[in-house]
């Protein structure tokens, strides 16, 4: 499997695949890899064409993926964006500035993504965590106070969660976003961005099982992990005193809601030759003709808002709607 680091290429209120061409959209991402997203992100265009550099490891993936933000709320009312980190685990640490890592794993003989194709996984309005399959979706308390330090076992198995943990023994929540395995094999996307793609059997991050007839192409699962540290907000006496949660991400709702964005920016077939050629983990391939670049160089990949305001800090309230203002 693939398994890379991919830093922060920004963090704004866009959202080209459900709020195509609307600047400060209801909720606050942070988008990683080439640095030709845009606001529409019109499929016609090429990401592989039109990015100059991308903020994952991979050269040849200009791929976007985007998530919402997670933040912790003080009793005092304000907010404010939890730190990230990179990621450790038995496969080696992965430097992060911000951003997530991405899992490409194959399971069997399988076909890449088209130019074109994208995909969400989640609800960001989902408020109901039976509405969320646990082998999908998932957080875990991490209380070890390094990455490098495994906790657990395989994603989103064990005492794993739906909605984010609450525990002032937590130092990291790891959030695991697992997509859809199975396409109809003819439309690149579709209305809700998800009805073009199913999960196949089992979950967690196997590689999908066997596809329904319905949609019947096996895809590479694509996976994000992200390590979000709590460790500064682990003295309860800071957690709200009326019931609300300490953590929410950016739509001011818990892990119901968690969800991640796709689209597709791999340059030519290099993709489909990755999975091939059993291309493995975050290291440079040449049968399928992918480089690697530094942490220093895809880290100075970055790109300037292009909904403009300082979600930095201590905020007031969540940036959803209004212009964020400093507590």
């Amino acid at each position: 499997m693939l398994r890379f680091a991919c830093s922060q290429l920004v963090v704004e209120r866009t959202d080209p695949l459900v709020n195509p061409g609307m600047k400060y959209t209801p909720h606050l991402h942070q988008i990683v890899g080439g640095n030709s997203f845009n606001v529409t992100m019109d499929p016609a265009n090429d990401p592989a064409k039109l990015s100059t550099c991308t903020s994952c490891s991979f050269v040849q993936d200009k791929s976007n993926y985007w998530t919402a933000v997670m933040f912790f709320h003080h009793k005092n009312g304000s907010y404010i964006r939890v730190p990230q980190t990179g990621n450790g685990g038995p496969q080696g640490k992965l430097i992060n500035k911000g951003g997530l890592d991405v899992y490409y794993i194959p399971s069997g003989k399988v076909t890449a993504f088209k130019k074109g194709f994208r995909m969400l996984a989640g609800t960001a309005s989902n408020t109901d965590d039976n509405k969320v399959a646990k082998g999908n979706i998932c957080h875990r308390c991490w209380d070890s106070p390094n990455e490098n330090t495994f906790v657990g076992a395989q994603p989103c198995s064990g005492t794993d969660t739906v909605a984010i943990p609450a525990d002032p023994k937590c130092k990291m929540i790891r959030q695991t976003i697992i997509f859809p395995t199975c396409w109809d094999g003819q439309n690149l996307d579709s209305p809700n961005h998800q009805s073009h793609v199913a999960y196949g059997q089992g979950s967690g991050a196997t590689g999908g099982g066997s596809c329904p007839s319905t949609h019947p192409v096996k895809l590479p699962q694509v996976m994000y992990e992200l390590m979000w540290n709590v460790t500064n907000f682990s003295d309860k006496s800071m957690w709200p005193t009326d019931g609300s949660r300490p953590f929410v991400y950016s739509m001011n709702l818990g892990g119901s809601a968690a969800h991640g964005d796709y689209v597709f920016g791999w340059e030519g077939d290099s993709l489909q030759k990755a999975m091939d050629n059993g291309c493995n983990l975050n290291n440079a391939c040449p049968k399928a003709g992918l480089t690697t670049q530094s942490d220093a160089q895809y880290s100075a990949c970055t790109k300037k808002q292009q909904a403009p305001e300082n979600v930095d800090g201590w905020l007031q309230a969540l940036p959803m709607g209004d212009m964020a203002i400093k507590a």
